[in-house]
């Protein structure tokens, strides 16, 4: 295997090791870590395979599908529209989106959204994947259902439909799609190639996703009407399916942003900066930011079945999860496969790690801890 490219600080030499081993041991076939600390980028490495079909090289403009750490991306828009006065963590979501408030959801709140208690984890009515690809439908069907728990009361991860709860918002507020006002208000300030809906002359540089083994888990033998079941299996995503165009073209805020660790990095450290990017530019103010360190939800989530908390928008520190992810003004959170950002405020340090070949864990692949733990170690 050809070294991996880029430039990492002597001082994480160990990132860079790590990163090699597993491109020659073939435990990453293609990836990129970042690492912003103090306003710098310090760590930018990539190497390995971006199509393993092709054998295309992961070079430096590569980006990948970061499943579920998009979140991070769409709460950066929900932020930013509150900072604005535009949007009220504390009000009901009906205040800005009339039609949410059908069928019991009158008391759902913003922060309930951000915080994935709102009691609507997923869609009522069975869905297609060409219907969550359709934001405006997808949108429209969540407003129509019952919650299936009582808001607020405990967090059942909104796993795909996060980013169609919060673009909703922001289309009402802003006037814009979801992807139109991150694409433009965020990514452009960051100078980040992070791309929520991903146009057609992109695809050249996308590096399909490599599905993980089978875990042999039987959806099947646990009750249709769950809660788990009925966010995770509706609908049903193949991995092959996250390389059509019709995926890669939709707005899923939730679940479908490309970008590689650079991108992830340079709009994340805004987080971990106090609001400003790698150039200087303040995108939010401080007091916006210390809002992710709001705690919505403490206990074992209902949809992944694991004891997080939830502030808004990220997860805070889990011991058992990530034990290398610190104590403290710390956020973060992971993408299926493997994909990670960690925001640490206490010393202004955004690490990102993004990947094609996926594990099949939802949280806490070793893979993944390890790539961490060597990013804490040269602190």
């Amino acid at each position: 295997m050809t070294p991996a490219e880029g430039f990492a600080d002597p001082s994480y030499a160990g990132l860079r090791e790590l990163l090699q081993r597993n491109l020659d041991d073939g435990i990453d076939a293609g990836a990129s870590v970042c690492v912003v600390r103090d306003g710098e980028i310090v760590v930018d490495l990539w190497g390995g395979v971006a199509d393993v079909d092709t054998d295309a090289p992961w070079v430096k403009d590569t980006v990948v599908n970061t499943y579920s750490l998009t979140k991070t991306m769409t709460t950066l828009a929900a932020l930013l529209l509150v900072d604005r006065g535009l949007l009220d963590l504390d009000a009901p979501v009906a205040r800005y989106w009339p039609e949410f408030a059908a069928n019991g959801k009158d008391g759902v709140l913003v922060r309930h959204v951000l915080g994935h208690t709102s009691g609507v984890s997923g869609w009522q009515q069975p869905v297609t994947i060409a219907d969550i690809c359709d934001d405006v439908l997808a949108e429209n069907l969540l407003a129509e259902q019952a919650p299936w728990w009582e808001p607020g009361s405990a967090s059942g991860y909104h796993a795909t439909n996060y980013g169609h709860l919060v673009g909703g918002l922001v289309r009402r507020i802003a006037g814009r799609s979801l992807g139109e006002f991150f694409a433009t208000e965020i990514a452009e300030v960051c100078g980040a190639d992070y791309l929520i809906g991903t146009p057609a002359d992109v695809d050249a540089r996308v590096a399909p996703l490599i599905a993980p083994p089978p875990t042999g888990f039987d959806y099947g033998a646990l009750p249709a009407d769950s809660v788990f079941v009925k966010t995770m299996t509706n609908p049903a995503i193949p991995i092959p399916e996250t390389s059509s165009r019709q995926w890669r073209g939709a707005q899923i805020g939730g679940v479908n942003g490309h970008g590689n660790a650079r991108s992830v990095a340079r709009v994340q450290s805004v987080v971990s900066h106090g609001g400003r990017a790698v150039s200087g530019v303040e995108v939010l103010r401080p007091e916006a930011v210390e809002r992710v360190f709001d705690v919505q939800a403490d206990g074992v989530d209902q949809v992944l079945g694991a004891a997080l908390r939830f502030g808004l928008g990220y997860a805070l520190p889990a011991p058992a999860i990530h034990p290398s992810i610190p104590d403290g003004r710390v956020c973060w959170w992971t993408g299926y496969g493997g994909s990670i950002v960690v925001n640490d405020l206490d010393r202004r340090m955004t690490f990102a790690y993004v990947m094609n070949k996926m594990t099949p864990q939802l949280l806490g692949a070793p893979r993944t801890e390890e790539y961490v733990a060597q990013a804490y170690a040269a602190l």
